[in-house]
């Protein structure tokens, strides 16, 4: 009357249910009486259906069924209609130990055959939320589903001759994750770095009004039906001014320390698209935000990009390629950059200003042919610094320019670009330089770009526009101004109602500057404005570009440099000089600022780094780049100062990246497959290519926290305050209800129980207070008259520890690796000897001087 097949360890039996109370039965049997008295008789025994029993439990699949522990944090069960339970030990809260069985719940489904069974057990699995621990939920599933499974046709070798059983569907578990996030904000404080102590602003921004339908037509659609070419030959015929919105991307980079996050982008597209739509270009993607969407919004940066085109699908977006370096600090392979772009278009990118930080020409003629190659407009831009007006000033002189624009043109160029990084181009100078770009390239579309630092930036872009330039970058005027670039509201006010005009209406920028006026108070904690009050006439001296000048002023208050800023702005315009006085823009901006810092944290002074060259440990960007890394600057590497760092290193010629093994895409994937599963799209293999540690990182954080993109900005920031009800919208017809309802004592764990209420369920999570846990530890100080006590130069994390007690070691060897703010510098030995003691370790916090390791002479 009972008969099952095993599935696996007794996890899966089915039956055939019969019309016989068998338990009644079998006490009746023990009592003497036979089976025909008690009328079981075999053609008496009817069968009506079918019935599974799956033994749900805390056992790992993937790991052959390994016990998993921990505590369940959500339990949830399927139910209905021909299902049953008979619970063990699950519920919300429960320590699941490696000591006792790891049964939670038999599940047992019944149906009028056995494909029917199955249905309504599935379906029920599918019911189930455990959190907290693994269980073989998974793994049933799959039996299920599998044919063989279904007729009857299993045996003992099943699950050997099925290892597709073991292709586990990962749970998503997003909601929870979100609550750990949330739980670690309350308890910790924020995740993301904080550069100054402020809060977001409890403000939410309101989105203008945005008629329905169809947002008017764009220059993309004279893209998309002309290519561009015959979009390049529109903008060159077009009458007035075009503009370039930049407050998706350099604006927020330049004033916001690039944290603008896509939840907000996303608000105000729709808007943008509808009122808008005679904008040159957009920028909202690439330069910094591509590796800081990961790094510190842990989100995707390719989802940004997809998802502001289908908000704005009448606007050609823009974005900013480092030439060679492509979105990175970096060289790459040349099929890694022609990928990234060919990847780029497909995502939706139009226009590709392609730069290089020191102009050298082969490395712009890299990512001229990739952007080319995948479909894109190719905008050739020349970085400046210096001063065409001044005749004092020989270096970059109007020739230098003309030059550099007369082989852009000739490599094909769809527009010529001028990147005026710091906002130095000064009236006069706009006038010479786009004057004679004007007269010598009459045809080519002209795109000028700066920053309003000095203040001079709308008189100079006006300038550039009498002087012929077709486009000009403004920011919406609540994100304009100071480092970012010349107010939109301004120009298109200027230009109204002369041959200039912009065809922008100025009731529109309003709108559109208030709601990005209040969406910045979102971002206190990162506004220059924290620390900045306002531009500076000194940039005319040290140069320094605009979203540079922000992220030092940051990093010199991070670093307790904030009273010295004066010093290291003094300091850039020195180690400029040191270096040969470069085309600074990321990444040579960066290896003068790191130098620069440098200077200040061990108050050198330029003729001591140049007497001491040969024993100071720099900072690694300049060696890198004394060694030829991103290229030859003009005019050649400083002499002898490059000799008496570089000692025996050695040196790289031409092109840096023209030497590198091309760039194994299918190794790449496969390995993050393995990684991170069968989930891995064209777009990650991209990620992984520019930054892998980065993309490792992110990975592994979304792995914890769940999307995080999906918050909005104060949640995602500061977290909810108790009691605080709010929604969170997963995807479109998922919305999550939440209540911050209370935060627990502290445990013998150091941990806290965070409470919240989910859907109208309780839900908790355990939090690591991380302020309880931490260990009180004072690290030792170098001593200064001490020679073989090597010190931090800086504050720091150590990366990489190069020695070992007991190892005997050069002067100039390098000891260890520290790394601050993105910022790697190599310690080398100031004396020959034996390391007799190590002090740190990998991942070692560090602040100056503090010791490192000693060597004994």
């Amino acid at each position: 009357v009972y008969s099952s097949v095993s599935a696996d360890n007794g996890s899966l039996p089915f039956s055939a249910p019969v019309s016989v109370d068998l338990v009644h039965a079998q006490l009746r049997v023990c009592e003497g009486r036979s089976l025909p008295e008690l009328g079981l008789e075999q053609d008496k025994i009817q069968i009506n259906g079918c019935a599974i029993q799956c033994r749900v439990t805390t056992e790992d699949p993937s790991r052959g069924f390994q016990p998993d522990t921990g505590r369940i944090e959500v339990f949830r069960s399927g139910e209905g209609m021909g299902i049953r339970l008979d619970s063990a030990s699950a519920f919300q809260g429960a320590i699941i130990s490696p000591h006792y069985d790891s049964l939670l719940v038999k599940v047992i489904a019944s149906g009028k055959d056995l494909p029917t069974a199955a249905t309504k057990m599935h379906r029920a699995l599918t019911e189930f939320r455990v959190r907290g621990v693994k269980t073989n939920i998974p793994f049933l599933q799959n039996v299920l589903s599998n044919s063989q499974f279904l007729y009857s046709t299993v045996d003992t070798q099943f699950i050997d001759e099925n290892q597709e059983l073991f292709n586990l569907k990962p749970t998503q578990n997003r909601a929870q994750k979100l609550l750990h996030y949330l739980g670690h904000i309350m308890v910790n404080g924020p995740m993301t770095p904080i550069p100054v102590k402020a809060k977001s602003s409890s403000i939410d921004p309101v989105v203008p009004f945005v008629s329905l339908g169809e947002p008017p037509m764009g220059f993309r659609e004279v893209l998309l039906k002309e290519g561009p070419e015959g979009f390049a030959r529109a903008i060159r015929q077009h009458q007035g001014l075009l503009l370039m919105d930049t407050t998706f991307r350099d604006a927020h980079q330049s004033l916001l320390a690039t944290r603008v996050r896509t939840h907000d982008l996303k608000k105000i597209a729709p808007f943008v698209s509808h009122n808008f739509n005679n904008l040159f270009s957009l920028e909202n993607w690439g330069g910094a935000t591509f590796d800081v969407a990961m790094r510190f919004l842990w989100e995707c940066p390719w989802k940004r990009l997809q998802e502001l085109r289908a908000l704005i699908p009448n606007v050609p977006f823009q974005m900013l390629l480092r030439g060679a370096n492509a979105v990175g600090y970096t060289n790459y392979p040349d099929n890694a950059v022609f990928k990234f772009c060919e990847v780029a278009k497909e995502n939706g990118m139009d226009i590709f200003r392609v730069f290089d930080s020191l102009n050298y020409i082969p490395n712009m003629l890299l990512g001229m042919e990739a952007a080319g190659a995948a479909g894109g407009v190719v905008e050739a831009a020349i970085s400046y610094t210096g001063d065409v007006s001044d005749p004092m000033r020989q270096k970059y002189s109007l020739e230098y320019y003309l030059k550099l624009a007369d082989e852009l043109v000739k490599a094909g160029t769809h527009i010529l670009a001028i990147k005026d990084m710091a906002g130095l181009l000064k009236p006069e100078a706009s006038r010479i330089l786009i004057g004679a770009l004007r007269d010598r390239f009459p045809d080519i579309p002209i795109h000028v770009h700066t920053h309003d630092t000095a203040g001079a930036g709308v008189a100079a872009m006006l300038a550039c526009a009498q002087s012929g330039a077709d486009i000009v970058d403004v920011a919406v005027d609540s994100m304009a101004g100071m480092t970012s670039q010349p107010s939109m509201g301004a120009i298109v006010a200027c230009t109204r109602g002369t041959k200039l005009d912009t065809g922008v209406s100025l009731d529109r920028v309003f709108d559109y500057s208030e709601y990005w006026e209040v969406a910045r108070g979102l971002y206190a904690p990162f506004d220059c404005t924290a620390t900045m009050k306002s531009g500076n006439a000194d940039v005319y001296e040290n140069e320094i570009p605009g979203g540079q000048y922000t992220n030092l002023h940051f990093q010199a208050h991070s670093m307790g440099l904030g009273n010295k800023f004066k010093e290291v702005k003094k300091a850039y315009a020195e180690a400029n000089k040191l270096l040969g006085d470069l085309i600074k823009v990321t990444p040579s901006s960066k290896i003068v600022g790191d130098l620069a810092q440098f200077m200040v944290q061990n108050s050198l002074s330029r003729a001591e780094v140049e007497d001491r060259a040969d024993e100071l440990s720099f900072p690694l960007s300049v060696v890198e780049f004394l060694q030829g890394h991103i290229g030859i600057p003009h005019g050649g590497f400083p002499e002898p100062f490059r000799s008496k760092v570089l000692k025996s290193l050695p040196r790289i010629e031409g092109r840096p990246g023209a030497s590198l093994p091309p760039m194994d895409f299918e190794a790449l994937e496969s390995g993050l497959r393995t990684a991170h599963g069968d989930e891995i799209t064209p777009e990650d293999v991209m990620s992984a290519a520019m930054y892998p540690k980065v993309f490792q990182e992110f990975k592994e954080f979304t792995s914890n926290f769940g999307p995080v993109d999906c918050l909005n900005t104060r949640l995602f920031l500061d977290g909810p305050k108790i009691a605080e009800e709010f929604q969170v919208e997963l995807e479109r017809g998922k919305t999550l209800h939440i209540k911050a309802l209370a935060l627990g004592d502290l445990n013998k764990s150091g941990q806290r129980e965070v409470f919240f209420e989910l859907n109208g369920q309780l839900r908790s999570v355990l939090v690591k207070d991380t302020a309880a846990m931490k260990e009180m530890h004072f690290h030792p100080k170098a001593l200064k008259d001490v020679r073989g006590q090597v010190g931090a130069p800086m504050p720091g994390k150590v990366v990489e520890v190069k020695v070992k007690p007991g190892q005997k070691v050069e002067k100039g060897q390098p000891l260890c690796v520290l790394s601050a703010m993105k910022m790697e510098t190599v310690v080398n030995s100031p004396i020959s000897g034996i390391i007799s003691k190590v002090h740190v370790n990998a991942d070692s916090s560090l602040e100056g001087d503090d010791l490192i390791l000693e060597i004994t002479e």
